[in-house]
């Protein structure tokens, strides 16, 4: 065969997708039962959950500070604080959070509602959120969103996990944490790099999270340790962003040095 009739390989990045649980139960609406709760628990996992609350007591990290629950205004009518908490969360994507308090800040100096974003032009609007990730896909994506809610939900934002995720822009973790934050409801774990690298670090993955296919590998949130839904993104971004770095982690700070099975000990 001629290298020309010889299909290329992708290059590209496999993603991890993760589906969502409905009130029903994970999977109602996919028409996918959910498996077997797993009764296999990791070695101290209790243990070192207990030691990453009393690392994160101080609650001093950036996301604490910053983050997206930080970046809205708590004084404003409940649709326009709903419409900046998901405006915000779109803003945090692949960006640290200094920088989208930081864009927030500006925003709401302009008047942050549903109809100043749709009278602001694109340059406007690029200038201020400049410089958070993919800035100029995101002018595009709050546009987009914007119209929608102002046309379909009278300028509010979805009420439901799958509604939300249907927004331009709009992913599950950006779904989960507007749920939680806007809502007050807790509809599933928001995962983002800290949540993935911790929980495989310490082996929680089956904790939280169902295979349902590895050919397609999706994730379904297990029912099992329902109860630490709420809390767990806030636990492990804080204590990634401080202690469990990507890169040269800080174990000899880290309470759970001797029981963790990916700790360098020196």
């Amino acid at each position: 065969r001629s290298p020309a009739s010889i299909p290329r390989r992708s290059r590209r990045r496999k993603t991890l997708a993760v589906a969502y649980e409905s009130e029903q139960g994970a999977g109602a609406e996919q028409g996918v039962s959910e498996p077997q709760r797993p009764r296999w628990e990791p070695r101290n996992w209790r243990q070192q959950l207990e030691h990453i609350r009393e690392m994160r007591r101080s609650r001093d990290a950036p996301v604490d500070e910053m983050g997206v629950q930080k970046c809205y205004d708590s004084s404003a009518p409940p649709k326009v604080m709903r419409y900046q908490v998901l405006l915000s969360l779109m803003l945090s994507s692949q960006t640290k959070d200094q920088v989208t308090s930081a864009a927030m800040l500006r925003l709401r100096q302009h008047g942050l509602t549903v109809d100043s974003i749709l009278q602001m032009d694109d340059a406007t609007l690029g200038q201020i959120i400049y410089p958070v990730g993919f800035w100029r896909n995101k002018v595009k994506y709050i546009k987009q969103t914007t119209a929608i809610l102002k046309e379909k939900y009278g300028g509010d934002i979805p009420r439901t996990v799958e509604e939300l995720v249907q927004l331009p822009g709009v992913g599950p973790k950006m779904a989960h944490l507007a749920m939680n934050i806007a809502w007050d409801s807790v509809s599933g774990i928001a995962v983002d790099t800290h949540v993935h690298r911790i929980t495989n670090r310490l082996k929680w993955h089956m904790l939280f999270f169902i295979p349902l296919s590895s050919c397609i590998r999706k994730l379904m949130f297990s029912s099992h340790c329902r109860d630490l839904w709420r809390e767990i993104n806030w636990l492990l971004v804080g204590f990634g962003q401080q202690t469990c770095l990507p890169v040269n982690p800080r174990c000899n700070e880290c309470l759970n040095q001797d029981i963790c099975p990916a700790a360098k000990r020196h």
